[in-house]
């Protein structure tokens, strides 16, 4: 069997984005143990990387050795236990996702519900903390993937701070791509993943922890449900001074990449980053209003990295879809739950974030339309 040769694809979907050569290239270099002093040393720059990202000073910021999903579930696990309310924000497929992780917890779920395409109402939000003050915890999906919906992280996590509870954010598609400030909004965990704005190759969840979110960390009755993500396990490997603990195995060369794209971010600065997304989300509004295909999320909630447009009137999803990829190698995202078929999902993500980028979709979207 010969070796595997991907194709040239311009990845503008939900997810992975394009890798930038630079990142490509630090994923070839030699090969550490995840001991060796010289990773160690390089674990540190990385955690103050993402520290500078997150607009964070947490101690414990560090890359999960999994997807975004792993992250999802750390935050849970170490901080929810058997018996606890959490009170989940549902705008979208992801906020389903946390509920299930507290259910398999054996915490108690209570839901906040807005429509597919809605930002989180923070009226729903107060009324459903005012309602179950013993809550433990907000969790929100600041921007929700499967629809484009960009909520106010900070509104949220003060009401929630305001009444004693603490939160869990997924900033999966919001890292690196739209203003983020986990320090100043007090978030006190928050979870990300490392191949969407940070144009990292999948298989990454850069995560970080307030003090009191590690002091409830500290403070648990039961242990962690997971080994491999408890984070008071981890947190020898990662902050260890001197010698680290030994954990499990870390993706040496992956985190060489992670290092890389945030390298990267860093010398773009961002704000820059922010308004290099901002910029090329008007860009393709522009485009896609003039072939008369309209936005699914009103224009205050929207996402400028990930842009959900209504699939236009007899127009059918797939075959549009399957054409872009094969015929201009452009790939962009389907809807999810009740959104399949009825939308496309247009992601301007990190290195895919560039004028060209709008332009060549705008250009093969149109012909495949006009056909």
């Amino acid at each position: 069997m010969p070796s595997f040769h991907p194709p040239e694809r311009l990845l503008l979907g939900p997810g992975p984005s394009n890798v930038a050569p630079r990142v490509l290239a630090a994923l070839a270099r030699p090969t550490l143990g995840h001991l060796d002093p010289a990773f160690v040393s390089m674990m540190d720059e990385l955690k103050e990387l993402l520290r500078g990202a997150f607009l964070t000073k947490n101690a414990l910021t560090v890359p999960v050795s999994a997807p975004g999903s792993a992250g999802m579930e750390a935050c849970f696990v170490n901080l929810i236990e058997p018996g606890d309310t959490v009170i989940v924000c549902k705008n979208g497929v992801f906020g389903g996702r946390m509920r299930e992780n507290v259910l398999r917890i054996g915490a108690t779920p209570v839901m906040v519900e807005d429509d597919f395409g809605q930002p989180v109402d923070p009226a729903k939000v107060e009324a459903a903390i005012l309602a179950n003050p013993q809550a433990k915890a907000l969790a929100f999906v600041h921007a929700e993937t499967s629809t484009g919906a960009l909520s106010d992280a900070e509104s949220l996590c003060a009401m929630a701070r305001a009444h004693g509870m603490l939160t869990i954010v997924d900033a999966v598609t919001s890292l690196g791509g739209v203003p983020l400030r986990v320090d100043d909004w007090g978030i006190d965990a928050i979870y990300s993943g490392s191949q969407k704005c940070l144009s990292c190759p999948p298989g990454l969840s850069p995560l970080s922890f307030s003090a009191r979110a590690v002091e409830t960390l500290k403070a648990r009755k039961h242990p962690v449900q997971s080994w491999f993500l408890d984070l008071s396990l981890v947190m020898g490997y990662w902050e260890g001074a001197g010698a680290r603990a030994y954990h499990h195995t870390a993706p040496v060369n992956m985190l060489y990449a992670l290092h890389e794209s945030l390298t990267a971010l860093h010398e773009e600065g961002l704000e820059a980053a922010w308004a290099r997304h901002a910029a090329n989300h008007q860009r393709l509004r522009t485009g896609l209003e003039a072939l008369g295909i309209e936005f699914l999320v009103p224009e205050a909630a929207r996402l400028p990295q990930l842009n959900a447009v209504r699939i236009p009137t007899g127009v059918e999803d797939a075959p549009v879809r399957k054409r872009l990829l094969e015929q201009y190698g452009i790939e962009i995202g389907a809807g999810l739950g009740p959104l399949a078929g009825k939308v496309w999902r247009i992601g301007l993500m990190g290195t895919s974030s560039s004028p060209e980028s709008v332009d060549r979709v705008l250009a093969a979207l149109g012909e495949v339309l006009g056909r």
